[in-house]
């Protein structure tokens, strides 16, 4: 075989090598064993964000009533009314602001008690530096209070196995409309 032959068969070999190996390692990454390896790679390497953005809850637009019970209507917390969402996350208080994320998930009013709410949502990136990845939230929110806090249960992308906490407070509350912005402050530790 003379030697251009050779030469191009060899970078043909080199070419469709990298490709088969760059499509692997992005196909595979969230395979089982692929997840075990990572976590492995980053034992005792955990890192904490602090993260500060805006969640819009506008009522019919965001989100819609899915179930109530026959008594919510006359209890003074709602008791029973559910809710899935799929909010706006903004970098600023005004709705119109930088976009940084979704809200996804559902509420339900769970208190006879006090005004207070069950909240299991993620909040979905779209911005740059997280784009894809993702935090769990789960707790109870007490909707009249102030400051409230929720628990970041986990993540997925950049925040793999997230643990933290939420801390929340209204910018602004319209109560009959049920309309809301607020202000949402979150520390987690992640690898």
């Amino acid at each position: 075989m003379n030697r251009p032959s050779l030469y191009l068969i060899m970078m043909y070999v080199v070419v469709v090598s990298a490709a088969v190996l760059a499509f692997s390692c992005n196909a595979a990454d969230q395979q089982p064993e692929d997840v075990k390896k990572w976590l492995e790679q980053r034992e005792n390497h955990k890192k904490i964000t602090k993260l500060h953005f805006y969640f819009h809850e506008l009522r019919e637009r965001t989100s819609t009533l899915v179930a109530q019970a026959n008594s919510s209507a006359t209890s003074p917390t709602f008791f029973g009314v559910t809710y899935v969402m799929d909010d706006p996350l903004t970098a600023g208080p005004e709705f119109t602001s930088e976009p940084v994320g979704r809200a996804q998930g559902l509420y339900a009013s769970a208190s006879k008690e006090e005004a207070g709410l069950v909240c299991v949502f993620n909040f979905v990136f779209t911005n740059d530096k997280y784009n894809g990845s993702s935090l769990s939230i789960f707790g109870y929110n007490p909707t009249l209070r102030q400051s409230r806090e929720l628990v970041v249960v986990g993540g997925t992308g950049v925040f793999r196995m997230a643990r933290g906490v939420a801390v929340l407070s209204f910018v602004y509350f319209d109560v009959a409309g049920g309309n809301a912005t607020v202000e949402y402050n979150v520390i987690v530790e992640h690898y």
